[in-house]
């Protein structure tokens, strides 16, 4: 993660002002504040939604620099909080390190959006991630620990996602993910996919059973040293 805060003479592009609000009464969400602030990694505007189903569920769009100005071709994230890693400091997964990269990758390309979604392991709270993550310490891989809580594998939805960019007037990506899911999640929801950009971190100690788990079970897009270690018999 960036340390240095950014000084008045590098990454002082701030981000462009957002469309109005499409206010479309299907959609699963509503745009309710936007700001922009300064950050380690320069200046972002902050666009948060609300779920129209459930206003007390909130999401961010994270625009760098000149975000939007190919809404055809954006540069896109769609990251799921993880709180674990990315406030806690926890390298049992690569989430930290993606979300950096993603951003630094929308810095480079002079404009990008990371769509941060309350989503925390893979859709089933942080509760259930830590049950899982005590279940995965006893030998059951990321899948199995899910399956024996009595949830699937993955529970996220992407119509949020394509809702918000949407009303970002988005209509296009170049998608930052290993994820075919993702990719598909945002192309069901009428995302036109341009093109996929690898966000493959490389492995730790820590999280290296976690990722060829991800590879050999969720079919994530990765290539990784040893990507055979990860057998479907339930262990990382």
């Amino acid at each position: 993660m960036a340390t240095t805060p950014s000084t008045p003479d590098d990454k002082t592009q701030g981000p462009r002002a957002t469309p109005p609000p499409l206010d479309d009464p299907k959609s699963s969400v509503v745009r309710y504040a936007e700001a922009e602030i300064p950050s380690l990694n320069g200046p972002v505007r902050l666009v948060v939604y609300r779920e129209r189903a459930n206003p007390e569920k909130e999401h961010v769009a994270l625009l760098y620099k000149d975000a939007l100005a190919r809404p055809a071709d954006t540069l896109v994230r769609v990251h799921s909080e993880c709180l674990t890693s990315e406030v806690f400091g926890s390298t049992k997964c690569d989430c930290r390190e993606q979300l950096q990269a993603a951003i630094d990758k929308a810095i480079e390309h002079e404009g990008g959006v990371i769509l941060y979604l309350r989503q925390e392991g893979r859709g089933i709270g942080l509760g259930n991630k830590i049950r899982a993550y005590a279940l995965q310490a006893e030998g059951l891989d990321t899948v199995a620990a899910n399956h024996q809580l009595g949830f699937e594998a993955d529970l996220r939805r992407y119509d949020v996602a394509a809702d918000m960019l949407r009303d970002l007037g988005v209509s296009g990506v170049s998608l930052m993910t290993n994820n075919p899911r993702k990719l598909a999640g945002l192309t069901d929801n009428g995302i036109a996919i341009n093109g996929r950009v690898s966000i493959e971190m490389t492995p730790s100690l820590h999280n290296a059973k976690y990722l060829a788990t991800k590879r050999v079970r969720l079919g994530h897009m990765l290539e990784l040293p040893g990507r055979d270690a990860a057998k479907t018999d339930g262990r990382e």
